[in-house]
């Protein structure tokens, strides 16, 4: 068979093979996408029947919303807090972990558990221990503690909705950390113990430099997962008290399925997708000030 004739068939063949990825990419992202767009420059309520082309309307509204303002704030509290107690926690536990200390398969899967678990279960299981007279505050009270309402204080409410994200999240990246401990060089670590480094200074010079590169993952993961929130928030505070934890996505629910504006609501969706990709670019372009394992 002629080189040319080859060439062609395993083009076509190429071809076959990423056709699936790219059609879904196109039917599941590309289009939506644009679909949300083109909501966005109308005045869209379904009840009312009207689609009306407002141009840049929405946008300019935003600029005006109180309401999105509060969201934005209570999203960068919510990311703030996930992240930093995520990050922190799981890579304190994967620390632990890689002691080989006994007892560490059952300390994995405890805290690997709630994963897998359903996130609807999950948070109305914490939103009956965090009331009133809950389990938590029950708990509380047998060592001479009066506890809070926990879901009806503006703190304490977006305290509590970031604790049940961080125990629901933390064993993956904890896992991911874990392995990343795993892979780094035993040999190294015992050079610089042989020359006097300290367990501190081994880890901020040697693991931390190494598994750098997840870090970033986790990183990346945590920020875009933290503002994607949405059933924590329905099911424990409904966006109260007041809008103190009515995060980004769900102000943006409220728009279009309380207040029946898709329109208002495709805009405020195109500004999270605008977010979401600054802080993953940002992330990615400083990558190599920090990630040692780039070339």
């Amino acid at each position: 068979m002629p080189g040319s004739a080859l060439r062609r068939r395993d083009a076509a063949v190429g071809y076959t093979m990423v056709a699936p990825a790219v059609l879904g990419a196109v039917a599941f992202v590309v289009a939506p996408l644009v679909a949300v767009v083109w909501y966005s420059l109308h005045e869209w309520n379904v009840l009312a029947s009207t689609f009306t082309f407002t141009g840049g309307d929405n946008y300019a509204r935003m600029l005006e919303d109180p309401g999105l303002r509060d969201s934005l704030v209570a999203s960068l509290w919510f990311s703030v807090g996930l992240v930093v107690l995520n990050v922190t926690l799981a890579l304190g536990l994967a620390v632990l972990l890689n002691q080989r200390l006994p007892g560490t398969t059952t300390f994995r899967t405890f805290f690997f558990s709630p994963v897998v678990v359903s996130l609807v279960a999950w948070t109305i299981v914490w939103s009956f221990l965090l009331q009133a007279d809950g389990g938590i505050n029950g708990f509380l009270s047998t060592v001479g503690i009066d506890g809070p309402n926990w879901l009806r204080g503006e703190t304490t409410a977006m305290l509590s909705v970031i604790v049940v994200q961080v125990f629901k999240n933390v064993g993956l990246n904890m896992i991911l950390f874990l392995a990343a401990l795993q892979g780094v060089p035993e040999e190294i670590q015992e050079a610089a113990r042989i020359d006097g480094a300290g367990a501190w200074r081994r880890f901020r010079s040697i693991t931390l430099p190494l598994i750098s590169p997840t870090l970033l993952l986790v990183s990346i993961l945590t920020i875009v997962g933290s503002l994607e929130v949405f059933a924590q928030i329905a099911v424990l505070t409904g966006g109260g008290p007041g809008t103190s934890t009515t995060v980004l996505v769900y102000y943006l629910y409220q728009q279009a399925f309380r207040f029946n504006d898709f329109g208002y609501a495709s805009a405020v969706s195109v500004l999270l997708f605008v977010i979401v990709l600054v802080l993953t670019l940002v992330q990615w372009q400083t990558r190599k000030r920090w990630v040692f394992h780039e070339v």
